[in-house]
């Protein structure tokens, strides 16, 4: 039986207004503010939208409007950012997913990497997981508002915070080639001193051995380089946390097991 993908005069009404008001997510109570009418009316109505592919159901109560340009059949992908201030209310886009956003890496990762100082679940939507990573206080700042569609905004980490996440977790960001990688390729747009202040300020020195190691590997000159070296860097870590533990080499200068070769490192440079 062919599915009936017309839509009444109701259905019309309520997906024209939310476009008119540059609603990409709405909520239950926002379509019952449009239709004036009862609970059950309205249930009734988003289900045989839902059915229709016109809206996409996001979470209990909240849904994602497929735009008119996605055709007769709803195909249609909407940038996943857009869903994730009605998730949760403290967080910030950060990570791989930033990494993306900020052209700092080709990666398009298939995941939404969410920070947040609150512990929530993990959940996929459509073809989208979204993956929530739990920061302390201490960690959680360096995000701005960028804008997308009309009307929405979404917080995201800065591009100085990306790098400081990444060198902090890089295993949510890809690796720390991956890591180094941003680095090389947003070298000229950041500044290197907030990434230093930011290193500093999430308490970790690891952070700091990661940051003077790569800069050096990378020959990235930069003023900050000086501010490193006066650092007093006591033991040994591991430069890349999530590969295997065998020792390479050390770095005598910021206290660094080298576990990856510089091939490993920089086999995406093009020498």
């Amino acid at each position: 039986m062919t599915q009936n993908l017309s839509l009444g005069p109701v259905e019309l009404k309520l997906l024209l207004t939310l476009e008119e008001k540059g609603l990409s997510v709405f909520t239950i109570d926002d379509a019952k503010a449009i239709l004036e009418t009862t609970d059950s009316s309205v249930w009734h109505i988003l289900n045989n939208l839902v059915h229709k592919n016109r809206i996409k159901r996001i979470q209990r109560s909240k849904y994602l409007l497929v735009p008119a340009r996605a055709g007769i059949k709803g195909h249609w992908s909407e940038y996943p950012w857009i869903i994730v201030p009605y998730l949760i209310d403290v967080y910030y886009v950060g990570f791989l997913t930033a990494m993306n956003y900020w052209g700092m890496t080709e990666q398009i990762p298939y995941t939404v990497f969410v920070a947040t100082t609150k512990r929530k679940r993990n959940l996929e939507f459509g073809n989208q997981k979204f993956e929530f990573i739990t920061l302390s206080k201490k960690k959680f700042f360096g995000f701005i508002k960028e804008k997308a569609g009309k009307t929405e905004f979404f917080n995201i980490s800065s591009k100085e915070k990306t790098i400081v996440d990444g060198l902090t977790h890089p295993e949510y960001c890809g690796g720390i080639p991956e890591v180094a990688k941003a680095m090389w390729n947003v070298r000229d747009e950041i500044n290197w001193d907030t990434v230093f202040e930011m290193s500093k300020q999430i308490g970790l020195s690891v952070v700091l051995r990661r940051l003077g190691y790569l800069l050096d590997l990378l020959e990235i000159k930069q003023n900050v380089t000086s501010k490193l070296q006066k650092e007093s860097f006591k033991g040994y870590h591991f430069l890349d946390p999530n590969t295997l533990k065998k020792r390479i080499d050390y770095s005598k200068e910021y206290g660094l097991i080298i576990n990856r070769t510089k091939n490993q490192l920089l086999g995406w440079m093009d020498y």
